[in-house]
């Protein structure tokens, strides 16, 4: 297949017709090429003559008269190709065309005895010669791998891959728009840090040779912008890649996109009811609805998610009472938090401290039955080293983390702003490094001496693009709405 297209392409150039031109002349769009006509035609006028480009999608016909399918990013619209029409030139290409080819056409818009819109060719030539096949036409590019490890194919094949991606650039730009309405400057902080802060996970390291120094890639963006809050930026935000050297699931890929927001004079509640607002109004905008199908079409699994706000909230301690029928608080050491996980089946972390191993249980026995977009709030203080201590009880933090479909979309904070709570808590996950967990919040000597030159009372905001595109688009793995997941290498 491969020859016999190059051979094609051999015998373009023989003719004096470069198969690979540095320009085309093309003036519309196949979709405003479609739209001239229909005014046009609305209008009782002569229909437009017309320059369009795209990829060949369909071939029809044979001898004298052929039919070409083409498209580009805008949409798709036909060729009628008559090859007495067309030249010499025209002809040869005709003659050497292939399924993927790229092809620019002029000629008058009309609509064929069928009703079909399409160009009567006046001129034809190859603008790209493909070497390879397209998928087979009729089923696709359906084997999972391929499509990820080839998302060009995915895109040519699959029209509900090239919505998915569409929606993901949409919804990106309604929360971006949303945001600086909001008052909120974007702005950007390092990828590559010194320290791996503002999470518990491993990082990606690497070597700074100009420097001469190791460089870590960052697991969160939190540490910068709550400097930047230090230095007088009340609310800001990034929208940003996060890179961890952990698993790779359906949910995770150890790069992924967030978007991190910090507000001064806000609490956690204040960052509650800008999530149920930012999500539903971008559902509204992107989707048209609030109202999100999730699960297998047309199975007994399908539900609706209602993105309406308010949404609902529940302490963590009432849903661990709801959901697992206990009180955390009566397994306050992690033997006894070690105990109750193999006394309900859930696999037990190695060498984990007590806030991973209730991590562990939540996930087992809460998350999954938080559908319905839901607040969870008031975490153990052991789970968030730079959250701020509950007014009404310092076992806890002001901490939430918003569920929907059964699992987390969004993480926030009241943020700890007391330098020396902040110092002794590092020092505790310290500890538990020191004891074996490879994934604590590390310190960060630059940041606490930012806090020590005073940050206001401060919201701040984690929220997971990929999974929230996930959850508007109703796709159950992270990488069919990650354009390049990571994947290991083909030997």
């Amino acid at each position: 297949m491969f020859d016999q297209r190059r051979s094609k392409m051999d015998a373009l150039r023989k003719a004096g017709l470069e198969p690979y031109p540095a320009r085309t002349g093309r003036d519309h769009s196949l979709a405003a090429a479609r739209a001239a006509f229909e005014a046009a035609e609305q209008n009782d006028a002569a229909p437009p003559s017309v320059t369009v480009a795209g990829r060949v999608t369909s071939v029809r016909g044979q001898g004298k008269v052929a039919f070409i399918d083409l498209r580009d990013g805008s949409g798709s619209l036909q060729l009628f190709c008559r090859r007495d029409a067309l030249g010499e030139s025209g002809g040869l290409a005709l003659d050497q065309l292939d399924l993927g080819d790229h092809v620019e056409c002029g000629g008058a818009l009309i609509r064929t005895r069928r009703g079909e819109i399409s160009v009567e060719a006046q001129a034809l030539r190859v603008i790209t010669k493909a070497l390879r096949p397209p998928p087979e036409k009729f089923h696709g590019l359906r084997d999972q791998e391929a499509r990820y490890r080839q998302r060009y194919l995915d895109l040519q094949a699959n029209e509900d891959s090239r919505e998915v991606f569409q929606r993901r650039s949409q919804i990106v730009a309604s929360l971006r728009r949303r945001m600086d309405a909001r008052g909120f400057l974007e702005v950007e902080t390092p990828v590559l840090q010194p320290e791996a802060g503002g999470a518990a996970a491993r990082p990606f390291e690497t070597h700074f040779n100009a420097l001469d120094e190791s460089r870590v890639l960052r697991i969160a963006i939190e540490l910068h912008l709550k400097r930047l809050v230090v230095g007088g930026f009340d609310k800001v935000y990034e929208i940003g890649r996060i890179f961890r050297n952990e698993g790779v699931s359906t949910r995770h890929n150890p790069e992924f996109t967030m978007l991190e927001s910090y507000e001064a004079y806000a609490d956690y509640g204040d960052v509650a009811r800008m999530v149920e607002e930012l999500v539903s109004e971008v559902a509204e905008e992107v989707l048209g609805t609030m109202l999100i199908p999730w699960g297998a079409p047309e199975s007994d699994d399908l539900v609706e998610i209602n993105l309406t706000p308010p949404w609902t909230r529940i302490t963590m301690h009432e849903a661990v009472q709801q959901y697992a029928g206990i009180d955390f608080f009566d397994y306050a050491t992690p033997e006894a938090m070690t105990g109750l996980l193999h006394e309900r089946h859930i696999e037990v972390p190695q060498g984990a401290s007590w806030g991973k191993l209730f991590d562990a249980f939540v996930s087992s026995t809460v998350e999954p039955h938080l559908i319905q977009p839901t607040f969870l709030l008031d975490y153990p203080i052991e789970l968030s080293p730079l959250a701020k201590r509950h007014a009404e009880d310092d076992r806890l933090v002001e901490r939430f983390e918003a569920f929907a479909a059964g699992w987390e979309v969004a993480n926030a904070y009241s943020e700890l702003n007391d330098p020396i709570d902040q110092r002794e808590r590092f020092a505790t996950q310290s500890g538990l490094q020191a004891a074996g967990d490879d994934e604590v919040e590390l310190g960060d000597e630059d940041f606490l001496v930012a806090l020590e030159h005073g940050m206001p009372p401060t919201g701040g905001l984690g929220m997971g693009i990929d999974r929230l595109v996930m959850l508007l688009t109703n796709r159950q793995s992270i990488r069919d709405v990650i354009l390049f997941p990571q994947m290991r290498r083909k030997s």
